[in-house]
């Protein structure tokens, strides 16, 4: 009986295992539709705060299954989908509501630009392999990953939403800014990856004064923080670009000399 016993929760451990990742993955599925939902009543504000919510959940889903050994092929396919209607739906349909649908038909095929690029971009993700002697390519993304378009997508909007203000009507960069991220969701540009980050445990308390330095400034300064994110973000795409030609001009000097040994 007590051998049963024990099976019987290692039965249950295992389902809560694969189970809980993919309720953080649902729960970002739920926050996208409901930021539409919010954009369509005009409340804009919390249509953007929920795309952010979904981008922090989509964070955690993978993260937590890596700890709790829960990763799947279903729990893989299903964050797809997920980020999908999260930040290649979701977030296009707030900007047409809040300008895109000025412009007409030329606001909706902007619209459905993007929304092509968020699903080809995705697709080539799930597609794509990296050899085991080139595993630093980890720490790299090619092109801007869904997340981080879907809120790129959203600055201008967001500073609107702020307090500063500029000399001339932000609202008139919506469409270029939109096609911009719609050609980097795309693209081919490396752009850097903390999935694979290690964290010292001597900057454990750093870290943890970092994050939540930042959580009290998007409870304060919520949209302001995320211009600020948002610039840092585009910065670092033309450093993780040099970063990564460096690195790669460096594997292929090491592995000529390899050549060049074995041939000695």
């Amino acid at each position: 009986m007590i051998k049963e016993s024990k099976k019987f929760k290692l039965v249950q451990s295992k389902k809560t295992r694969y189970l809980l990742p993919n309720i953080l993955t649902l729960g970002g599925v739920c926050l996208g539709i409901s930021s539409i939902k919010f954009s369509i009543d005009g409340n804009y504000s919390l249509a953007v705060i929920f795309i952010l919510l979904a981008a922090i959940l989509d964070a955690l889903d993978g993260r937590v299954a890596r700890l709790i050994k829960g990763t799947s092929e279903f729990g893989k396919e299903l964050d797809s989908l997920t980020d999908f209607v999260s930040f290649g739906i979701a977030p296009v349909f707030i900007l047409y509501f809040w300008e895109l649908n000025k412009y007409g038909r030329l606001g909706w095929a902007i619209a459905l630009i993007y929304s092509v690029c968020c699903v080809l971009r995705l697709a080539r993700f799930n597609l794509t392999k990296i050899d085991n002697q080139q595993i630093w390519k980890t720490n790299y993304f090619e092109g801007v990953p869904a997340p981080a378009g879907g809120l790129l997508i959203l600055m201008p909007l967001i500073f609107e939403l702020s307090d500063l203000r500029l000399n001339f009507n932000i609202k008139d960069l919506s469409p270029y800014f939109t096609i911009l991220v719609a050609f980097l969701l795309v693209s081919k540009i490396p752009t850097l990856s903390l999935k694979k980050i290690s964290i010292s445990p001597k900057a454990t308390a750093f870290i943890l004064l970092g994050i939540g330095t930042i959580f009290i400034s998007l409870l304060y300064y919520t949209f302001e923080t995320l211009l600020v994110f948002g610039l840092l973000y585009f910065i670092s795409i033309p450093v993780s670009f040099f970063m990564f030609k460096n690195r790669s001009k460096k594997e292929i000097s090491e592995t000529s000399e390899d050549e060049h040994e074995d041939v000695l």
